[in-house]
């Protein structure tokens, strides 16, 4: 379908902050527009045009390999100007206040900021001081929507659809932003989550949101499609939270024996970086036949480069202009 085609459907928000509150239909525009990106990526000419002239700023404020380097390769790849803006050099560290940062950037005119940062809704914060499209690229234990949309094309990509797929995340869900994006993007596409953690590694109240819970990892890998394994967020841990990293994997980490429990085609997922020995074993991570990780790095940048698009046609739009 053509992109200037009235009749397609369309992603009708000015940003991207976060999974929840997205309707079916808006998460299908997002992941459809992104197998578009599939293909191109693997061809030998991987450029387009359509953000030529347009400015994104990368503006980190917690460390990030992945992500950053991701939506730095989308962006580029799509035509567009990418500035990657180091907060560890930046006025930030001088003292500028978050407000200050959004205020003197917005002067600078980009046309999308992607923003990375340590507090839960900073970001949101942010894009209300702000005329550009705003993209959350992961705010504290809060949100992180695209690696969510990417772990969606993922399985959708290799199972052809998510309604109806059991799906278990397992690991340091207190901590983690993309636990969160999961969940709200698989209950609103029908499927059943459940979580596998220790009791102090799960948020208070945490079946509210729609999941099973689990505290023992046979019983909660019974027969599920997907095992999405979390990394261990120690730079987030203010306490102790688990005896000891052997003790850990011991009950928690991804082994064959724990897999055994799941069907036999179960997909695994991480959205590293991996601690291999900690969270799963390495010949797991490194089973072709049965992980996709690789799998959701390619599907990052897909899903990078079809946000970036779509916020972009939405500046262009008259009923945006004045949001």
């Amino acid at each position: 379908m053509n992109a200037d085609d009235p009749t397609r459907p369309r992603y009708l928000r000015r940003h991207l902050l976060g999974i929840e509150g997205l309707s079916p239909q808006e998460i299908t525009i997002l992941l459809d527009r992104s197998e578009t990106y599939v293909l191109q990526n693997r061809q030998a000419n991987k450029k387009k045009s359509v953000l030529s002239g347009r400015t994104i700023i990368n503006l980190f404020f917690e460390d990030s390999t992945r992500t950053r380097t991701s939506f730095e390769l989308a962006g580029k790849r799509l035509g567009g100007d990418v500035i990657n803006m180091s907060v560890a050099t930046s006025s930030v560290k001088k003292g500028e206040t978050l407000i200050d940062t959004a205020m003197t950037l917005n002067a600078m005119h980009p046309d999308v900021l992607v923003v990375r940062h340590p507090q839960s809704g900073a970001v949101s914060l942010l894009s209300d001081k702000v005329n550009c499209a705003v993209i959350n690229g992961g705010d504290g234990s809060h949100e992180h929507p695209t690696q969510a949309l990417l772990d969606a094309l993922t399985i959708r990509r290799r199972l052809g659809h998510l309604d109806g797929l059991v799906i278990a995340i397992c690991g340091d869900i207190l901590h983690s932003r993309v636990a969160r994006s999961n969940i709200h993007l698989l209950n609103t596409m029908g499927a059943r989550v459940r979580l596998i953690a220790p009791n102090t590694l799960l948020p208070a109240q945490v079946e509210r949101l729609g999941v099973e819970v689990f505290q023992n990892m046979s019983e909660g890998l019974k027969d599920v499609d997907i095992v999405m394994m979390l990394r261990l967020q120690r730079e987030r841990m203010q306490g102790n939270f688990f005896p000891s990293i052997r003790e850990y994997f011991n009950f928690f980490g991804l082994d064959e024996a724990k897999l055994s429990n799941a069907k036999e085609n179960a997909l695994i997922m991480h959205p590293g970086p991996m601690n291999r020995g900690v969270e799963i074993d390495s010949d797991l991570a490194d089973d072709f036949g049965r992980s996709v990780i690789s799998e959701q790095v390619e599907m990052g940048v897909a899903v990078r480069m079809a946000c970036l698009e779509i916020l972009t046609e939405n500046l262009d739009s008259e009923e945006f202009r004045n949001l």
